[in-house]
């Protein structure tokens, strides 16, 4: 199981910003990332502006993992292509990011990641999905009335969720160690390290023994 949420939220928050209620956005009031709709439905009630303003990146957490993390089952896609679906998800919806994913794989676009949309999953290069849904994403983008205003800022999201989303894949889950290793050959451990200073504490004790031997035979 990958566990890159952490991760992938901090770079959505980049991308999201703070308080902001731009009359061309049809989200309203939206402060970092959550639209007033969002946190209504969120509340179970009507939210007020005042009530987003006050909105901390500890109050969205729960809600960017509830409603868009889970929903593209995030903690079980490849490194990568968890992040890219994720801030789709945040930007467009999760059905549509979904669908798009989905589409790509050509299986059925219900909206809803399955068993068999998991396994054309694991049947493909996440490299290839990330960059393959990346495009399709700013082909929707670029079709929709509000990319004069807002269509810069949008390629420059897409732009650097490939980018990271690349650079992922090649790096280490979010849940190991910052010192993890591949193992070599001959450890035991998964991400077993030699050490300079742990093979000369190892050399010193075999020289000990092979002294007390000798002194022992003699």
């Amino acid at each position: 199981m990958n566990r890159n949420f952490e991760r992938s939220l901090s770079l959505v928050l980049k991308h999201e910003g703070g308080y902001v209620d731009h009359p061309s956005d049809p989200g309203g009031a939206t402060n970092l990332g959550v639209t007033i709709g969002t946190l209504s439905d969120w509340f179970g009630r009507p939210a007020t502006k005042a009530d987003v303003k006050a909105l901390t990146v500890k109050d969205v957490s729960p809600i960017y993992r509830r409603r868009y993390w889970d929903a593209v089952r995030g903690d079980d896609l490849p490194a990568g292509l968890d992040y890219a679906a994720f801030d789709f998800a945040v930007n467009s919806g999760p059905s549509r990011a979904i669908k798009m994913l989905q589409a790509i794989l050509s299986v059925e676009q219900d909206g809803r990641i399955g068993p068999l949309t998991m396994s054309a999953i694991k049947a493909h290069n996440p490299l290839n999905l990330i960059d393959r849904l990346c495009k399709a994403r700013m082909t929707f983008l670029r079709a929709l009335p509000t990319f004069k205003t807002f269509g810069k800022g949008w390629t420059r999201r897409v732009d650097g969720v490939l980018q990271e989303a690349s650079m992922m894949v090649a790096s280490p889950p979010a849940s190991m160690p910052p010192d993890y290793a591949p193992p070599e050959p001959g450890t035991t451990k998964p991400g077993a390290k030699r050490s300079p200073a742990g093979a000369i504490i190892i050399a010193l004790i075999l020289a000990a023994l092979a002294g007390g031997f000798f002194l022992l035979t003699r």
